[in-house]
């Protein structure tokens, strides 16, 4: 059985419970997914499938990925990811895979996507320093202060938090509960908000994978 699918994320949401709580939630076009190629462990040293998503025109894929293609005979795709997959015989190439077919309601399982990219930052924001003196003649506020090691080592310490690009990295988040599985609409519901602006791909895979 494969163990996670691909989707984007459509945007959030809320929705009435059984008990009349009112919860947020984000929607996600979940699949469908065809089987573009099997990795094996006998060959390749571990078991996974590799799925395409979202349809692409053919002449919009250079030569070595409509090779590649072509082999499941579904199409071109935007996205080709791996997935793992522990019932290797039960999966053959061109298999569709839908979101009924991985998950089910109250499920949990782990979403990971692009955050949303924030451009430069300084440390108050990006790493959430406290600061320096706001008063007392202080000209210097938001600023990182010392980041030298004096005469030994002599120089900034590699990994120091600095200033820079905050935003656009990949983000996992667990234990992300499924409201709702609609099969008729491709549609998956989660608790909560999940990285990544609208539109963007979002890997659905189950707990522990």
């Amino acid at each position: 059985m494969i163990k996670g699918i691909l989707g984007k994320k459509l945007g959030m949401s809320q929705i009435f419970m059984e008990d009349g709580l009112l919860v947020p939630v984000t929607l996600l076009e979940a699949g469908p997914c065809f089987v573009i190629q099997k990795k094996v462990r006998q060959k390749d040293g571990y078991d996974a499938v590799q799925v395409g998503f979202q349809p692409k025109k053919a002449l919009r894929v250079n030569k070595p990925l409509k090779g590649h293609q072509d082999k499941a005979g579904k199409g071109y795709f935007y996205y080709i990811k791996e997935i793992e997959c522990d019932d290797m015989a039960s999966i053959s190439i061109g298999d569709e895979v839908r979101v009924e077919d991985v998950f089910k309601k109250g499920e949990k399982i782990k979403v990971t996507g692009t955050s949303k990219g924030k451009g430069f930052a300084g440390v108050v924001k990006r790493h959430g320093f406290g600061g320096l003196p706001a008063s007392h003649g202080s000209l210097i506020h938001r600023t990182t202060g010392s980041i030298g090691c004096s005469a030994d080592p002599s120089k900034v310490l590699k990994g120091k938090r600095m200033p820079g690009h905050i935003g656009g990295a990949r983000v996992t988040i667990r234990e992300s509960e499924i409201i709702d599985v609609r099969s008729e609409e491709n549609l998956l519901i989660i608790k909560g908000a999940i990285p990544g602006a609208r539109g963007h791909l979002v890997i659905m895979k189950k707990q522990g994978m």
